[in-house]
């Protein structure tokens, strides 16, 4: 198991050095200067343009300025930002944990949504229910983020006032976003798992089972959701990137504090060593979900576990 895990990081690395680049190169290429907007609502005494330009690297080639952002970056150090010199690791880390409840909040809420859905219209098929569902798995997967939470925030904030519509701290602040950020996510998986379980429930197998005596609910519990589940993990796996990238949308719409905001402020103000520290950390992220959807694996399949120890 271990050996295939660091085999599975080592994977990771070229990923993340093409990721790299990739932001580096289109920042570079987006019209605009950093220093100039930095220097754009401020005096500039003569000749601080350039000593701002030398004191973060700027003057030197592309390519040096790359292979120096690696080198630093494999040290920990992701550099300073341009408007609060302060550094990257630091900047993102202050708002690091706002992003990290969201996404979690939401991944729940997305495998919980999802999966009883799912298994709530595959067994009652071709019914009221199933319709329902389907329903809420199609309007879920087609409204943007931003306007479920508008929504949200005009309905459950503004009319019913049971809950906040903006800010952080606290869980009734994190209810409505999460659920704005899980909804797309849910509908996805609510189909995966509707389709796999019925795919299952179609098994030789269901039928022995069946004709054993063994009742409905210890069928689908025991049997079926054991086997439907794999692929639903995939799909809930692949969502937390998702959900990392729409938190950026979520938290601007629902005036939140976290990576999101921030990298949407980079952006704006040309903060090159910001956006490229978060682009990378939602880069590294996702690979190491991707390991844990494997590991998780072992766990709800025997026989993976078999499969993977063989090949290790």
């Amino acid at each position: 198991m271990f050996p295939a895990i660091f085999k599975r990081l080592l994977a990771g690395i070229p990923t993340l050095l093409a990721v790299a680049l990739i932001v580096f190169l289109i920042l570079r290429l987006v019209p605009g200067d950093p220093i100039r907007a930095l220097l754009a609502s401020s005096p500039a005494t003569p000749g601080l343009e350039e000593r701002l330009r030398t004191q973060f690297g700027l003057d030197r080639p592309l390519p040096e300025q790359f292979i120096s952002f690696i080198w630093n970056a494999l040290h920990g150090d992701l550099g300073l930002s341009y408007t609060t010199r302060q550094p990257v690791t630091s900047a993102i880390g202050q708002q690091l944990m706002p992003t990290l409840q969201l996404a979690l909040a939401a991944t729940v809420l997305t495998a919980v949504l999802g999966i009883t859905l799912g298994v709530l219209a595959a067994t009652y098929r071709n019914t009221l229910t199933d319709g329902a569902i389907r329903v809420f798995s199609l309007l879920g997967t087609s409204m943007p983020s931003f306007w479920v939470g508008l929504l949200l925030i005009m309905l459950v904030a503004f009319q019913l006032r049971l809950l906040p519509a903006t800010g952080s701290g606290g869980f009734d602040r994190l209810i409505l976003p999460a659920i704005t950020l899980a909804l797309p996510a849910a509908g996805v998986v609510t189909r995966i798992v509707r389709n796999n379980v019925l795919d299952v429930l179609g098994e030789n197998f269901v039928t022995a089972l069946r004709a054993k005596g063994i009742g409905a609910g210890t069928i689908m519990v025991k049997h079926v959701l054991r086997n439907a589940i794999i692929p639903a993990v995939t799909v809930v796996g692949m969502q937390i990137g998702v959900l990392l990238a729409g938190a950026v949308i979520v938290e601007q719409t629902f005036a939140r504090q976290g990576i999101g905001k921030l990298l949407v402020q980079s952006i704006l103000s040309g903060d090159y060593p910001i956006v490229q520290g978060i682009v990378l950390l939602i880069a590294a992220i996702y690979i190491l979900v991707n390991i844990a959807v494997d590991i998780t694996y072992t766990v709800i399949d025997p026989r993976i576990r078999l499969a993977a120890g063989a090949n290790a």
